[in-house]
C-alpha cells in the first residue's frame, strides 16, 4: 500500500501522520484499531492475521 493511502486512514482515524515511518503509521493505526502493533515485527507468520490489509507489505 503507497503511503498516501496510509496518511489517508491514519486521518481517519484522527492520527497525524507527521515525520512518521510507513511502519510507525501503521503500528499507530494498529493501535488505534485496538489490535496488536505487529507490523514488519518479523512474527507475520505467527500472528494469525491473514485478512489484515497490511499483510501484502508486511515481514
Amino acid at each position: 500500500m503507497k503511503l498516501e493511502q496510509i496518511k489517508e486512514i491514519a486521518k481517519q482515524h484522527g492520527i497525524k501522520a507527521g515525520k512518521l515511518k510507513k511502519a510507525e503509521l501503521i503500528r499507530a493505526i494498529q493501535t488505534s484499531e485496538g489490535n496488536n502493533t505487529c507490523f514488519e515485527t518479523g512474527k507475520a507468520s505467527e500472528c494469525g492475521q491473514e485478512e489484515c490489509i497490511w499483510r501484502p507489505d508486511c515481514n
